[in-house]
């Protein structure tokens, strides 16, 4: 019996939301490295937590606290993660002006 050959992202069961979130991460980076290039040094500042950050800890304070909300969105709230993702966009502006 011959195994059938995939062509696609089907071999790994992504979905187009699974591939846009890993896109935007790559593009977030992508972003960063340039940002980075342009303006080298991270910009490191005092933030309101107390701890010196650069834009790439920010992001990644960011990214994580995402993540976070995320899955207490779909364990507390009943309604659509778009709900999340806007909260998730607001949270990080405001992690990248205040942290």
């Amino acid at each position: 019996m011959q195994p059938t050959v995939q062509s696609g992202l089907g071999w790994m069961a992504w979905t187009w939301q699974t591939a846009a979130f890993f896109g935007v991460i790559a593009l977030l980076l992508v972003i960063m490295a340039v940002w980075e290039w342009r303006s080298p040094g991270g910009a490191p500042r005092r933030g309101i937590l107390g701890l010196t950050t650069t834009r790439g800890d920010r992001l990644f304070i960011s990214l994580l606290s995402s993540g976070y909300l995320h899955l207490l969105w779909l364990a507390l709230i009943p309604a659509p993660v778009w709900g999340a993702t806007i909260a998730s966009v607001i949270l990080a502006l405001l992690i990248f002006r205040y942290v």
